[in-house]
């Protein structure tokens, strides 16, 4: 019986003939290889060593569920845009018209009496607009005529405005036209043209050409 055993042993250790081991290794080539055609392991085999490498399956990152904000309906109801009246007070957005002042002249490199008033009129059209001093010269609503204070707020249509008197006014943009004076230099603002959101103006092209139309 020992003896019978060790011959099937032999026989299995027996090597394989050149055919044999050709096919193992094409196999074994496939599996190791596998990004690559089985012309294209022949072409490797016959012109260089080749260094077989584990090859191994690249884990899919898992996506990022990007957060969501507040739907307008919910912003509403939160009233995150709203201002207090005991804030609706001319006095304390004061502060805010001198940092505008500011943050003009740094934008406009300094208003020298030889600026281009072309020049500050196409930075301030593309400025942030809060805290500036504005009045409505023209409009096609005759009660909206000589509005002037301080903007404290800027949507796509409307600007709320806080007065002298401590009245907030909703000023919508279409069909009126708004000035604005800042060291002397005095620009104006068609609204029918303006109805832009203020992050949405930076990337604007306005006209400076004069138009008729409000």
């Amino acid at each position: 019986l020992e003896g019978a055993a060790f011959k099937r042993v032999s026989r299995c250790a027996q090597p394989q003939g050149a055919e044999g081991a050709r096919a193992f290794v094409s196999a074994f080539l496939q599996r190791s290889m596998p990004r690559k055609g089985e012309e294209a392991i022949q072409d490797v085999l016959t012109r260089k060593a080749v260094v077989l490498e584990h090859y191994s399956k690249k884990k899919a990152k898992p996506k990022r569920r990007k957060t969501k904000g507040f739907t307008a309906k919910q912003r509403r109801e939160m009233r995150l845009f709203e201002i207090e009246p005991e804030q609706r007070r001319y006095a304390i957005f004061l502060p805010l018209h001198e940092l505008w002042k500011q943050y003009i002249r740094d934008l406009c490199h300094g208003l020298r009496p030889d600026t281009q008033p072309h020049m500050v009129q196409s930075k301030l059209l593309k400025a942030d607009l809060h805290g500036a001093i504005v009045t409505v010269t023209k409009s096609k609503c005759p009660s909206y005529v000589g509005i002037t204070g301080i903007i404290l707020q800027e949507f796509k249509h409307v600007f709320k405005i806080i007065t002298k008197e401590d009245k907030l006014k909703v000023v919508p943009k279409l069909n009126n036209v708004f000035s604005l004076e800042i060291d002397g230099f005095i620009s104006y603002i068609y609204g029918s043209k303006f109805q832009l959101r203020a992050s949405e103006r930076s990337a604007k092209k306005f006209k400076l050409k004069g138009t008729i139309d409000l």
